[in-house]
């Protein structure tokens, strides 16, 4: 008895790659994503999409010149810099597949794990990704970037995964979690912590950016720290309510004693109290302003509609570009 040959269609991996800038790296980013793309093509549809963050070089030319033969490729571009964070959840925002990578352009993550982190999804994780091991850089920024991480880790309200980026392949189920998050201020490798399920991290060593100059200085590093403590813990609130507990008390103390005529450093005392309430007040500030512009809601990123090419419509365009619609 003859039995048609019924195959199950190749599972769907999404490739999402944020740009700004990048003329110089695209091509041999390309070559090394095709070559590891060969290795794998037979079983699963990898789709490659640049999320083109309002680039002023090349970038876009040289995306759609890589289109023209492989309409694997796309792009979505964005209206202005919108960031890295919101780059990403642009590329989830209007994609739909089985599981999604995140890398990028600039080869310092190698295209040639993402056959690893695939064979680690198909053993049954939600969530692979890189841990940087080694990374070509000051010892001072290496210590930097350590400190943050584990600092972030002890202070944060939930779960944070130590020295992960978003160089990650990750599953359908954990793509919707993370974009059900609602704040304005995207963190996301603090959403994919925050989601849960199996995961499974992979040491790497970072390699030197061969082409062109980092976009990311020291002092775009310091804003980003600060931004993703400030998104993924609200210890500094917490402290400010432990604290003042301290402060109150030693005041009701240093008000007794002055009472029974014991001689009290007033000045001293009420620099203090005026030191912490501007150090509270200074962060009470900045939550208060995050909450503002989170119920303001103002898109997170913005499409131009004009200038993307995909294959298929766009959803955002449809949400009125934003995941919070």
């Amino acid at each position: 008895m003859n039995q048609t040959d019924q195959r199950l269609p190749n599972k769907s991996i999404k490739v999402i790659c944020p740009v700004h800038n990048e003329e110089l790296s695209l091509n041999y980013f390309y070559e090394r994503y095709c070559k590891m793309r060969e290795g794998i093509s037979a079983n699963y549809e990898l789709e490659l999409t640049f999320i083109n963050n309002a680039s002023t070089d090349r970038t876009l030319e040289i995306i759609k010149a890589i289109r023209e033969k492989d309409k694997t490729v796309q792009v979505i571009c964005n209206s202005r810099n919108f960031g890295y964070q919101a780059s990403v959840l642009c590329g989830l925002t209007n994609l739909s597949g089985d599981a999604y990578v995140v890398i990028d352009a600039d080869c310092e993550d190698p295209p040639e794990l993402i056959p690893t982190f695939i064979a680690k999804w198909e053993e049954g994780y939600d969530l692979v990704y890189g841990v940087r091991k080694w990374r070509a850089e000051h010892a001072l920024i290496v210590a930097a970037r350590q400190l943050f991480y584990r600092l972030t880790n002890k202070i944060a309200d939930s779960d944070f995964i130590i020295d992960m980026a978003e160089f990650s392949l990750f599953s359908d189920r954990v793509r919707k979690q993370v974009l059900s998050h609602r704040s304005t201020f995207p963190f996301v490798r603090s959403d994919l912590a925050y989601a849960g399920f199996r995961r499974f991290g992979i040491d790497y060593k970072r390699e030197p950016r061969r082409f062109g100059e980092t976009h990311y200085n020291f002092t775009r590093m310091s804003k980003f720290a600060i931004a993703g403590i400030l998104s993924s813990s609200t210890f500094p609130l917490r402290f400010i309510a432990f604290a003042g507990l301290v402060i109150m008390t030693a005041d009701l103390i240093a008000s007794v004693l002055q009472i029974i005529g014991f001689k009290v450093p007033l000045t001293s005392l009420v620099l203090g109290n005026m030191a912490f309430v501007s150090f509270s007040l200074a962060f009470l500030a900045v939550y208060v302003a995050r909450i503002t512009k989170d119920v303001t809601a103002r898109p997170i990123f913005i499409v131009d509609e004009a200038t993307s090419e995909l294959n298929q419509p766009l959803s955002s365009i449809q949400d009125l570009h934003s995941r919070n619609a």
